[in-house]
């Protein structure tokens, strides 16, 4: 049997795997591509850049690969200030969107070929390739040309060919945008295998929420070029920095008012809610609050205890297959609340036009301070 590529023990340096200090791209037409993007990312660790288009991610991906110059500041990688060097003189894979496989090669010689570029000796190219082709799952696929594979095999192949050379650095743009939601779901999974198997320490950039909670040690949020948020898929759910990270992690509702003492006034009301950061009395405040956060039920009794009950009607039901999603219109507060149904057993459907009850803790509603500028969409 093959014997599988072992993990990676990471460097004796205390150095940062990567280390990216105040780095700027200027195109020269419009704002900041990128502006000050500082982070350090530790060896063996996958992080995820996540943001719209045009958040500046791929632009902060393209200048760790060295595909692009910044206009200022500090790239490192494992010590080593880069940003002058060659993007083939740095120990780096890459699997981009498009796959960039050589159609006229088999799978194995795919795979090959970085080590035949890097002069590797030729004796110990093809038990490499095995290991490699073994690790993805495609032993005994060796001999099989690009199209005589799955989307998912394709995938597999880049994979493989990327980490083939054992770079101190894997970078993913975005490679399973192309793949329908069930293949990137699985695929999501395999990436998140391979790299705790190999331990190499990898960025991975995408818009997908999902993919970047369920691959990712460490996530970071851009928008307008700039880094929102740095932190671990729990912490970052859970306590979002600011509006907009909130809305672009998970589903939630925002209500606008003012941070009162009993957490966040909107329209004469006082909604229990808890401060993100620091919020003034008296001071602009927008809320936050994730839609399965929010219970519904038919009586406020069924809500157990929570600090904020208020009437609503269903305006419509979605259904997603593994839950329901509630538009839910609250006349009081002059606004529309997305509610996730929260009993599984009983999964009750409430019709348009039902009258129901909805409620929270006050931890669940997070304040923000509204004047920040960073406002949820």
């Amino acid at each position: 049997m093959t014997a599988q590529p072992g993990p990676r023990r990471a460097p004796a340096s205390p150095e940062p795997a990567v280390l990216i200090r105040d780095v700027d791209m200027d195109f020269g037409a419009g704002p900041l591509a990128v502006r000050g993007a500082s982070f350090s990312l530790a060896p063996g660790r996958f992080l995820t850049i996540l943001g719209p288009s045009g958040s500046g991610k791929t632009t902060l991906l393209r200048i760790i690969a060295g595909f692009q110059t910044p206009t200022r500041g500090e790239i490192r990688i494992n010590g080593h200030a880069v940003t002058a060097v060659a993007p083939h003189r740095r120990s780096i894979g890459m699997v981009f969107q498009k796959l960039a496989l050589f159609p006229h090669m088999t799978a194995a010689e795919n795979v090959a070929f970085p080590l035949k570029m890097r002069r590797h000796d030729p004796r110990s190219i093809p038990g490499k390739v095995e290991r490699y082709l073994d690790l993805v799952r495609l032993g005994g696929l060796g001999t099989r040309r690009i199209h005589e594979l799955s989307g998912g095999q394709q995938q597999r192949v880049a994979i493989a060919r990327a980490l083939v050379f054992e770079p101190e650095l894997l970078l993913l743009d975005e490679p399973l945008a192309a793949l329908d939601r069930k293949l990137r779901e699985e695929m999501q999974l395999e990436f998140r295998r391979i790299q705790k198997e190999l331990g190499v320490t990898t960025i991975n950039v995408t818009h997908d929420q999902r993919e970047a909670l369920v691959v990712s040690d460490e996530i970071i949020v851009m928008e307008h070029g700039e880094i929102q948020q740095h932190a671990r898929p729990v912490e970052m759910y859970r306590a979002p920095a600011n509006p907009f990270v909130a809305n672009f992690i998970g589903v939630s509702s925002f209500l606008d008012g003012r941070r009162g003492p009993g957490g966040l006034e909107v329209a004469g009301l006082s909604l229990a809610g808890t401060p993100a950061g620091p919020v003034p009395d008296g001071a602009p405040a927008r809320g936050a609050i994730r839609a399965e956060q929010i219970r519904i039920a038919a009586d406020a009794h069924a809500l157990g205890p929570c600090e904020t009950v208020l009437d609503g009607t269903v305006r419509d039901t979605i259904f997603e297959g593994e839950r329901l999603l509630y538009i839910v219109a609250v006349e009081s507060l002059g606004v529309s609340l997305q509610v996730y149904h929260h009993d599984p057993e009983d999964y009750a459907l409430f019709e348009s036009g039902a009258e129901v009850k909805l409620g929270w803790k006050a931890r669940d509603l997070l304040i923000f301070n509204r004047q920040d500028g960073r406002e949820g969409r």
